[in-house]
């Protein structure tokens, strides 16, 4: 499911900015961008993202700014000149010409930044998580949201199969009569005049009955049907349950198809394969 959510906070001279969204995936993908100074922060977050979400490829962006009256750098002076002196000496080992550049300086000096440019995490991190936790609610209360919205169509396109499962279980008992007649006029156009009375030709309608017969598959329909419906007023996790219930119910709409015999029922078939489809496309997205 899709989701946004985003809160700020300040953290000393600094502004803290973090972003939670997702797009639609069957199972969790999470990436977290974070300061690398907070990397050990990165359980924690993945930890409290599980509890509001099991789905959807999910990104977590902390970005942090700085005052702007502030100096932007602070450089640890000792540790860059440390840092070229060993670059001096390995150049010298390796026979490779010393000839240091504005470039290499800046990404020395760069490298050693001092910590105390920077929170330290221990001091941001109930801050950090705290708001984390703001922009986790709102993200929760958006893909609620298109929960509900979901939850409708859901409702709809149940009683929409629940309409065409009722069509087959009116027309299903109508086929054993339409193939005795066709039978019966199948026999006459070969000039075979034979009792309808006949034990070979009630012997032949009643296998033919029995191949046909959906009433235990339109019963587990009904039953699984029931099943969905209170699935979708339930709390808790619905995806992965939902996902179990539609797939039974594919299996024994696949079956009529295989035995109904009929091309009411089979055109009653597909439709129900087009719906169900595109529940189970819906379905996938859902926890």
């Amino acid at each position: 499911m899709t989701g946004y959510g985003r809160a700020t906070a300040a953290i000393e001279r600094f502004s803290l900015t973090v972003v939670v969204s997702s797009v639609n995936r069957k199972t969790l993908d999470l990436t977290i961008g974070l300061p690398e100074e907070w990397e050990s922060l990165e359980p924690a977050i993945g930890e409290r993202v599980r509890r509001h979400a099991s789905r959807g490829k999910v990104h977590v962006d902390i970005e942090v700014t700085g005052d702007k009256s502030a100096p932007a750098v602070t450089w640890d002076e000792a540790a860059a000149i440390e840092a070229l002196a060993r670059l001096k000496d390995l150049s010298a080992r390796e026979g490779i010409e010393w000839k240091p550049t504005a470039e290499l300086l800046w990404q020395v000096a760069s490298a050693q930044k001092r910590s105390s440019d920077f929170p330290a995490v221990d001091a941001a991190e109930a801050i950090v998580l705290a708001t984390l936790e703001t922009a986790l609610r709102a993200f929760a209360a958006m893909r609620a949201k298109e929960g509900e919205t979901l939850l409708v169509d859901f409702i709809t396109r149940s009683e929409t199969l629940a309409r065409h499962v009722e069509a087959v279980a009116a027309r299903a008992p109508e086929v054993p009569r339409n193939y005795r007649e066709l039978l019966t006029k199948r026999l006459r156009d070969a000039g075979l005049e034979l009792n309808l009375d006949d034990e070979r030709v009630l012997r032949e309608i009643a296998l033919f009955a029995d191949r046909c017969d959906v009433t235990e598959e339109l019963t587990r329909l009904r039953s699984h049907f029931g099943q969905f419906a209170a699935l979708l007023k339930s709390d808790g996790e619905i995806g992965r349950k939902a996902e179990f219930i539609l797939q039974e119910i594919g299996r024994e709409v696949n079956t009529i198809g295989s035995k109904a015999n009929d091309v009411t029922i089979a055109r009653a078939v597909i439709e129900l394969k087009n719906e169900l489809e595109r529940v189970r496309e819906q379905i996938a997205n859902v926890e």
